[in-house]
């Protein structure tokens, strides 16, 4: 009987280490971002049967709503949940705020619900309200919570990177961090990282960059077609894709702080269907070739050339348009799905579904894939935030415009930005131009809460914002 057992065991065992394998070494895998910014979208017991029907069986979402939680029980669909920047503070401060919230929000559905992460925060260095100095207390709180229930060997602890996080990404040999960031931060992250035996979450956007430099990157090498590739000088390696480029750029920038053995998700990427007029190359025709190419390029089971050996684990974003998202036209159209389940466009998100591929892509919208806008170098920019109040917005305003040395000509009344004649634009082009004056350094666009960093062109009238003096 104890042989038996011990046989039961072994056979367990090594079937779960070959799912492990499979699923985070071997294969790549594919998993979506499901959020919920909108008042339209289905119960969460009918997202989860959608989930089943496409075959998806990884999910990252960016709060622990119980219904939600409730809803997955059972399902064999694992979680990516999340604790918002907003309680970093808290989580960071003292364990027991940590220990309230594990044993809130995770214990009573595990092990029903499946838990693969936490996702800490979210994008936290470029967070307007500064909470970066709280993220790695907050992340070693939480592993700490989990450790004293026994179950942190099972849920790993990470957070969501952006690319504005990197100094230098091209060529993608060169990539390094921010040096205001490596110290405080990213050595104690990574540390905690490698101790936890966790990974690094990076959210890669290649559309943004391609949009913003349409005069130097190819649209075919933005969406994983045929393309002649982009050669690394350093290293004599070729890119076929701008999205290979930029992980990599990560990985470059890990090795260089002797962090080269840390493995890494893409918790998020993604190519909006629709945006406004200035967002080139937001269509569903692009949307289907680049998550297409994309969901073939993972499932083929090969790494980056930098980390050939890596497989790619990825969160497509995301499931739903989400219609009551901020920002830009492209914000609330990066969805798969419209709420209503329909598909946005048709494409495979499993390896089985590759394997039935007989259609050709959704036809390529030839007018969008000609239009190009001047070239835009940098990548992100500082904008107000409306939501603050005319009276803290204008107190920003007089001290970037004063005492912070901002360019504010140009919003002078009969100057090329005056118009539109709103504070808010003109807060966006003083607070920006501080904010390029001071080499994007981090910290330097937040004003007490009064401005966000964006990585899309801000669009106010024909004002064109800079990127550096």
């Amino acid at each position: 009987m104890k042989m038996a057992n011990f046989l039961l065991f072994l056979s367990l065992f090594f079937s779960l280490s070959s799912n492990i394998r499979s699923t985070f070494a071997d294969s790549g895998s594919i998993g979506v971002n499901y959020g919920r910014i909108a008042n339209n979208l289905p119960d969460p017991s009918k997202v989860v049967q959608l989930l089943k029907s496409q075959g998806l069986t990884r999910v990252k979402i960016f709060d622990t709503d119980h219904s939600v939680l409730t809803a997955f029980s059972g399902s064999g669909i694992s979680l990516t949940v999340a604790l918002p920047n907003e309680l970093l503070s808290s989580a960071a401060a003292n364990q027991s705020f940590t220990d309230t919230w594990v044993k809130s929000n995770i214990l009573p559905f595990h092990p029903a619900t499946i838990f693969e992460a936490i996702a800490v925060g979210n994008e936290v260095f470029a967070d307007p309200k500064n909470t970066t100095k709280f993220l790695v207390d907050a992340m070693k709180n939480v592993y700490a919570s989990l450790s004293n229930l026994k179950i942190n060997s099972s849920i790993k602890i990470s957070s969501p990177v952006a690319l504005s996080a990197l100094q230098t990404s091209y060529p993608s040999s060169s990539g390094s961090f921010k040096q205001e960031l490596i110290e405080p931060v990213i050595k104690p992250m990574l540390d905690f990282l490698k101790q936890t035996g966790s990974f690094l979450m990076v959210n890669v956007y290649p559309f943004f960059a391609y949009s913003a430099n349409t005069d130097t990157i190819s649209l075919d090498y933005a969406l994983f077609k045929e393309n002649k590739g982009v050669t690394d000088p350093n290293n004599g390696l070729v890119y076929k894709s701008l999205f290979e480029a930029q992980i990599d750029a990560v990985f470059a920038a890990m090795k260089a702080l002797n962090y080269d053995d840390i493995k890494m998700v893409v918790s998020e990427t993604g190519w909006p269907s629709k945006g406004d007029d200035n967002e080139v190359g937001a269509s569903a025709a692009n949307a289907a070739d680049y998550n297409g190419n994309l969901v073939r390029r993972v499932l083929a089971g090969n790494g980056t050339p930098l980390r050939p050996d890596d497989s790619l684990n990825v969160f497509l974003f995301a499931l739903f348009n989400e219609n009551q998202k901020n920002g830009p036209t492209s914000e609330r159209n990066y969805g798969l799905f419209y709420p209503n389940e329909d598909r946005v466009y048709d494409i495979p998100l499993t390896r089985e579904g590759l394997k039935n591929v007989t259609s050709a892509p959704v036809p390529v919208d030839e007018s969008k894939r000609q239009v190009k806008s001047p070239p835009v170098p940098g990548n992100t920019w500082c904008v107000a935030n409306g939501d603050i109040g005319e009276e803290k917005l204008q107190a920003a305003l007089d001290y970037a415009c004063g005492e912070g040395g901002a360019d504010c000509r140009p919003i002078q009344s009969g100057s090329t930005c005056f118009d539109p004649d709103t504070l808010v634009a003109h807060a966006s082009y003083a607070f920006n131009s501080y904010y390029q004056k001071k080499a994007r350094g981090t910290g330097t666009c937040d004003f007490g809460g009064a401005a966000y960093v964006v990585t899309q062109p801000p669009k106010y009238g024909n004002c064109k914002f800079p990127t550096g003096y």
